[in-house]
């Protein structure tokens, strides 16, 4: 499956000007940035990167808070850091990685990720109130061996991002030595923040292609609230590390209805990018793991609400959010089950979806190529989109029929205890109202969206 011919030369001469450029970024960055962008209309395998790429360019021009933000990350952003985790991401896994994923999708007939969501360790220094991996046993964690197998065979098949859940990732002590090992990967860390010292600061800046994600539930009230006392204070301190070296780093935010407001607020968005945050993942709440309360999740107001509101905060804010649920437009839908990401728990399950704790496989024994055959992950394949809405594109909050449907069709097993409360009782009784109701409340915003899109054609 390796690369021949045309396509390999391509590659070779795409890497070398794409390495070039980014040397010269931090000296003209607006020039150097547009320069960079031809060179991937030039080299682009698919039409769709081709103007993706025009458009950036056009917008970069035109809109003076994307230009901050960029000019912001070439400027500050340490050259190693710009060389190795910019260079791997945008060019290895998205530019050259992806028309190969797609080109081995269709002649392998599976879905071939994007990236992997790998869980190195189930072990935790924390004990987050409703934590959607509060269930897995803590005892679990992958061989280094196999961790270094899953890289190697992800490269076969065009993957060149790999991202860390857990349990708190930073505790697996060969992590680094991983990426080190695969220093052609980006790799990015979901972690509490709470083990981000001067020393693991610099070990980030020194291997160059890694980005945490660190947690936060709001200003410290209602981070400490949920995570610990005291904990806030810690990741503040570690942002403050990461700012200082020139790192690149995001947040995890669990959107809750008691602190929707708080964490979408200009105060908080102002705070996070004056700590140095270039980026966030925001994911409504699911009562899945520890003590899990439907409570929590954010009504179907707030969610039409978020729905306008985070689009508006990437339009005039100079940080990137992505809201998990309601991005179904620009995701085409559900990207679980192998479409553009699948889940590996630290005892080697092969879930569909962090927040899908069902699994038919395990990475034991045998390849990554073999668990992409996965009969939960085919039954995720043929259904998806779950739903022409795609502000409906989840099969646990938006179409949960769908989702019992695939675990009686494969014979799915639950990957902890509690894991099938989605599937039938109270939880999933609330599940049932709620995505009728969210149908309802969505449809007309999802008319004006396909208005607006006819429109603009």
């Amino acid at each position: 499956m390796g690369l021949k011919g045309p396509e390999a030369a391509r590659d070779f001469v795409a890497r070398r000007l794409m390495a070039r450029l980014l040397g010269y970024l931090r000296k003209q960055p607006e020039q150097n940035f547009l320069k960079m962008l031809r060179v991937v209309q030039l080299f682009a395998i698919l039409e769709r990167h081709k103007r993706h790429a025009a458009g950036l360019a056009r917008i970069f021009r035109e809109n003076e808070v994307l230009r901050a933000y960029m000019t912001r990350l070439l400027r500050e952003v340490h050259p190693n850091v710009q060389q190795r985790l910019g260079y791997n991401w945008f060019i290895n896994a998205m530019v050259l990685g992806i028309p190969r994923q797609e080109r081995l999708s269709q002649e392998l007939g599976i879905n071939v990720p994007n990236f992997l969501l790998i869980d190195p360790t189930s072990a935790c220094n924390l004990a987050c109130e409703g934590c959607w991996a509060g269930k897995y046993p803590q005892r679990h964690s992958l061989e280094f061996t196999t961790l270094d197998r899953l890289c190697t065979e992800a490269k076969e098949l065009g993957i060149y991002w790999i991202v860390f859940s857990g349990g708190e990732p930073l505790l697996y002590k060969q992590l680094f030595d991983l990426m080190a090992r695969h220093n052609d990967m980006a790799f990015m860390a979901f972690t509490n923040g709470t083990l981000i010292d001067e020393k693991v600061a610099d070990r980030i800046i020194e291997v160059g292609n890694f980005s945490p994600a660190i947690s936060l539930e709001g200003f410290e009230e209602r981070t400490d609230a949920r995570r610990g006392r005291g904990v806030f204070a810690r990741v503040s301190r570690a942002m403050d590390l990461l700012r200082e070296r020139g790192a690149v780093f995001g947040v995890s935010i669990t959107i809750t209805r008691e602190n929707m407001e708080e964490v979408t607020s200009d105060a908080f968005i102002d705070f996070l990018i004056e700590k140095g945050v270039t980026y966030g993942w925001l994911f409504h709440y699911i009562p899945i793991g520890r003590n899990p309360n439907p409570d929590l999740m954010v009504t179907v107001e707030q969610r039409a609400y978020l729905a306008e509101r985070i689009p508006y905060i990437r339009s005039h804010r100079p940080i990137q959010l992505a809201d998990f649920w309601n991005d179904g437009e620009l995701t085409c839908g559900c990207i679980a089950g192998g479409r553009r990401y699948l889940h590996i728990t630290a005892k080697g399950d092969i879930e569909p979806c962090a927040f899908v704790h069902f699994a038919t496989d395990n990475i034991e024994g045998k390849s990554l190529l073999e668990i992409l055959r996965s009969p939960v992950l085919a039954a995720f394949k043929k259904r998806q989109p779950f739903d022409e809405n795609l502000l409906r594109p989840c099969p646990v909050i938006d179409v949960p029929g769908a989702l019992r449907e695939i675990v009686a069709e494969t014979g799915a097993r639950p990957t902890h205890p509690g894991a099938e409360t989605v599937l039938e009782g109270p939880i999933a009784e609330f599940l049932d109202r709620r995505s009728q109701d969210w149908a309802r409340v969505s449809a007309p915003i999802w008319e004006r969206r396909k208005l607006r899109k006819a429109v603009s054609q």
